[in-house]
């Protein structure tokens, strides 16, 4: 069974501890952090040690290229997607080849190493957050179904579940959620004409949203990884969404208006997620996992459909995937190039 809390590790391997609490029933997934990343050589044996602990584990990691990419030496270092939507305003069928190559490349490194996916892409535009900014596809609102699209559609192609995030859009609110509380004034007819579209339009292609911890005050008092409105209502009644809800990391400063880790992942569960993260505290996680005891487990057929496509090959010191693989890590170094260049 896949448990309702993904959580994280100190090191570069398995401690007794890490294999203690691995072996929690309720513990589905595990997120692994750029401290976790040696060589692509060691995350696969690390990848396989734990899958020895807990088979049927999630491995989840941040690769969406720019400034949030954990997997670095040894792998293809990958643009911020807002590059694709600035080559876009001048060459759209160039950004979309190179936006679904990205897709794929960054899909088929990540599970080359065991891992099943990579919580991308975003989907919130690029206008006033700095947490955001271009990690968002484009400013253009319309701009982002099409970039994102092809990002998630070489995703797929590799083997690689898509999450989008973070719903209902977190790009229109100045506070960075992870270090203050988020809160976005504006009506649900503003937010739905805005943020909301790339979410709609791209949903049939979503196997998993992410809600985001902001608070939306015309629309619900609670932030919306913790709203029975937003996900219930609107995401699985209204847009009929029935992918897999992962909470934002609980751990969050803005996740704190709920209390305690073991509030916090009771209050993700109950407004309607599947899986709580509680990263970079081990102390909150076992919290959490206090605090699910007695829950019932997740919808198991949703969270199988995020397990990866892993390629079963001996990884080396470096990485080596085959023709197709030189030619998309071509084509992306060449582009971020062309980018240094101007």
């Amino acid at each position: 069974m896949i448990g309702a809390l993904m959580l994280d590790i100190a090191g570069t391997t398995l401690t007794p501890q890490d294999i203690e609490i691995l072996q929690a029933p309720q513990v589905g997934g595990l997120i692994l952090f750029a401290r976790n990343i040696e060589s692509p050589q060691q995350v696969r044996a690390l990848t396989n040690h734990i899958r020895r602990i807990r088979p049927e584990i999630l491995i989840a990691v941040d690769q969406e290229g720019g400034r949030v990419q954990r997997l670095k030496n040894g792998f293809t270092l990958l643009p911020a997607m807002g590059r694709f939507g600035e080559l876009y305003q001048q060459h759209p069928e160039q950004a979309l080849v190179l936006a679904e190559q990205c897709g794929w490349l960054m899909a088929t490194e990540v599970l080359a190493v065991g891992i099943d996916f990579s919580f991308a892409p975003v989907l919130d535009v690029d206008d006033v957050s700095d947490v955001i900014g271009d990690r968002g596809f484009a400013k253009n609102v319309e701009d982002i179904p099409e970039l994102a699209g092809a990002f998630m559609k070489g995703m797929h192609r590799a083997g690689m579940a898509t999450t989008g995030k973070h719903f209902p859009g977190h790009g229109s609110v100045k506070a960075d959620s992870h270090v203050a509380a988020a809160v976005d004034m504006r009506s649900y007819k503003e937010i739905y004409e805005k943020d909301m579209q790339s979410f709609i339009q791209l949903m049939p292609e979503l196997d998993a949203v992410m809600p985001a911890h902001v608070i939306y005050p015309q629309v619900d008092s609670n932030p919306a990884g913790f709203s029975s409105y937003w996900i219930q209502e609107i995401l699985r009644k209204q847009l009929k969404f029935n992918g897999v809800l992962f909470s934002d990391d609980l751990t969050m400063q803005a996740a704190c208006v709920v209390g305690g880790a073991d509030a916090r992942i009771q209050a993700a569960l109950q407004a309607g997620c599947d899986m709580g993260l509680v990263c970079n505290d081990r102390e909150a996680a076992s919290l959490a996992l206090q605090g699910l005891e007695g829950f019932p487990f997740p919808d198991q057929t949703r969270l199988e459909r995020m397990r990866g496509k892993i390629p079963d090959i001996d990884i080396g010191e470096q990485l080596a995937l085959g023709s197709e693989w030189q030619t998309a890590k071509h084509a992306i170094e060449q582009f971020k190039q062309t980018i240094a260049n101007k």
